[in-house]
């Protein structure tokens, strides 16, 4: 199982972390989301204060905060690349108007790396102690080509899971290491994984560097062992995770306190990446290209505690903890009902596109209007339309309410073309 504690080195889940995200690695991170923290500077938040609070250096607004957060979540929990992290967070940036300190690239190639690096190594850590390793043995993987001498010096290094040598040196070991850690049960076992059982631990691991704190070869504010705190935390989330893998994302955030909670959700919406995956995942569907591993379903967010009231309002539901959600089947039904231009332009509208589906999640932030349609034509559920006008159009969506998956899934959509008078 390539996501195992124990993996082979050479496996890429393990080389390259920022690419696939498990269990334990998305808990850690969602914890946090309870506790955005605005700060002035990274080390307002010092060592394990970042296992249970989310902060970007410099970061001082509630919404940058929120915005900053959910593209940070998006990235891991879909394993986005930093391409697309930075297409986020751009538009992010441009949103705020927020001078932040250091170039574009490297700022958000800062952001990207440290979360994806601090939320890997407290997920695995969660995974070595469930699995009741050891042994635990440092493997390194900064560059080729200039690689950091005491990362690879202690590259091998098999040490009990136990050691103090953990406390401070449990990689990441400042910023950009991508170092890592696997567990064995054995001497033999340690062997299989590039360990070193008869290396010998340099005592200079102890000396500290007077200019940064920390051991000798440890950035400023690395020297600790990140997740360390809520390792049975995340570990019991992670295992809730596995049992309930769609609707886990929305369980974790009832924890989360409501203002913190619409915030992400408003801002997840308005990032540049879901509303490109949104019409990617349509035109997937109607393209007829639907890969083994599509999912059943795209989130496009929670529902904010007004459109909950509102809901409730109209139609006496009670749909907090729902989300906002895309099906192949709903994408097939609109373009069955309204995607010939034929038959679309005859009735003063025009046909829906797979490009459509990109302003969904906008519609969703801020709709002119939402109003009761009364149940659905087959299923018989509980509908909700919502209206919004984009220039000379009139958009107007119908949402199926799915009470035992919690989510609002789109029933009909179809585009209304005005003219001005």
């Amino acid at each position: 199982m390539p996501d195992s504690p124990h993996a082979s080195a050479r496996d890429p889940a393990i080389a390259a972390v920022f690419k696939r995200p498990f269990d334990e690695q998305l808990a850690f991170f969602r914890q946090k989301l309870g506790n955005l923290v605005p700060t002035e500077r990274w080390t307002d938040l010092w060592k394990n204060e970042h296992d249970r609070g989310f902060m970007v250096a410099g970061a001082a607004k509630a919404d940058l905060l929120s915005d900053l957060a959910a593209a940070v979540e998006r990235t891991l929990a879909e394993g986005k690349s930093l391409e697309a992290f930075r297409q986020d967070f751009g538009a992010i940036v441009e949103r705020h108007g927020w001078s932040y300190r250091g170039g574009f690239d490297w700022r958000s190639r800062v952001i990207y790396q440290t979360n994806a690096a601090t939320s890997y190594a407290a997920g695995r850590l969660a995974q070595l102690r469930a699995g009741g390793f050891d042994v635990f043995v440092y493997r390194h993987s900064d560059s080729v080509r200039h690689p950091r001498p005491l990362h690879l010096a202690w590259n091998g290094l098999t040490l009990p899971a136990d050691h103090e040598f953990w406390r401070t040196h449990y990689p990441p070991n400042g910023w950009g290491c991508r170092c890592y850690v696997l567990g064995a049960r054995d001497a033999k076992g340690a062997r299989r994984l590039g360990g070193e059982p008869d290396k010998r631990i340099d005592p200079a691991w102890q000396q500290t560097n007077p200019k940064t704190g920390e051991p000798v070869g440890i950035d400023r504010g690395w020297g600790y062992l990140p997740g360390e705190t809520v390792a049975d935390t995340v570990q019991a989330m992670a295992e809730k995770t596995r049992q309930w893998q769609y609707e886990i994302g929305k369980a974790y955030m009832q924890g989360v306190p409501e203002a913190v909670r619409d915030g992400l959700a408003t801002a997840y919406r308005a990032l540049p990446s879901v509303a490109d995956d949104t019409r990617r995942y349509a035109a997937r569907i109607l393209e007829g290209r639907e890969e083994i591993d599509i999912p059943p379903y795209r989130t496009l967010g929670l529902l904010t505690v007004e459109d909950a009231r509102r809901v409730a309002e109209l139609k006496g539901l009670d749909v907090s903890g729902h989300d906002y959600a895309l099906d192949p089947s709903a994408i097939r039904h609109i373009h069955k009902e309204h995607g010939d231009p034929a038959i679309e332009a005859p009735r003063g509208q025009r046909a829906v596109t797979a490009a459509d589906y990109a302003r969904l999640p906008e519609l969703l932030n801020s709709p002119d209007a939402i109003e009761d349609a009364g149940l659905s034509w087959f299923a018989k559920r509980p509908l909700l339309r919502v209206r919004k006008r984009f220039g000379e159009e009139e958009w107007v969506l119908a949402l199926e309410v799915r009470a035992g998956r919690k989510m609002l899934v789109p029933d009909s959509l179809y585009i209304l073309e005005r003219r001005s008078p």
